[in-house]
């Protein structure tokens, strides 16, 4: 597990026992801003890496 999934990890569970801090709020927030940007950078370098094919086999422009 990264340090970042880690700390957004700790920072829930504190938010579920003792609360945040607004300052572990926000950094909460910037954490979770940057956990979904690298999450749909890497589903969409998936899916453009997918290359439709026909049933002979070829290509398919998309």
């Amino acid at each position: 597990m990264d340090e970042l999934t880690a700390r957004i990890n700790e920072l829930a569970r504190k938010h579920k026992t003792i609360g945040l801090t607004p300052e572990e709020t926000a950094e909460r927030d910037k954490l979770r801003r940057q956990y979904l940007a690298r999450f749909r950078s890497n589903l969409k370098q998936q899916l453009d890496a997918i290359r439709w094919t026909d049933e002979t086999g070829g290509t398919l422009k998309h």
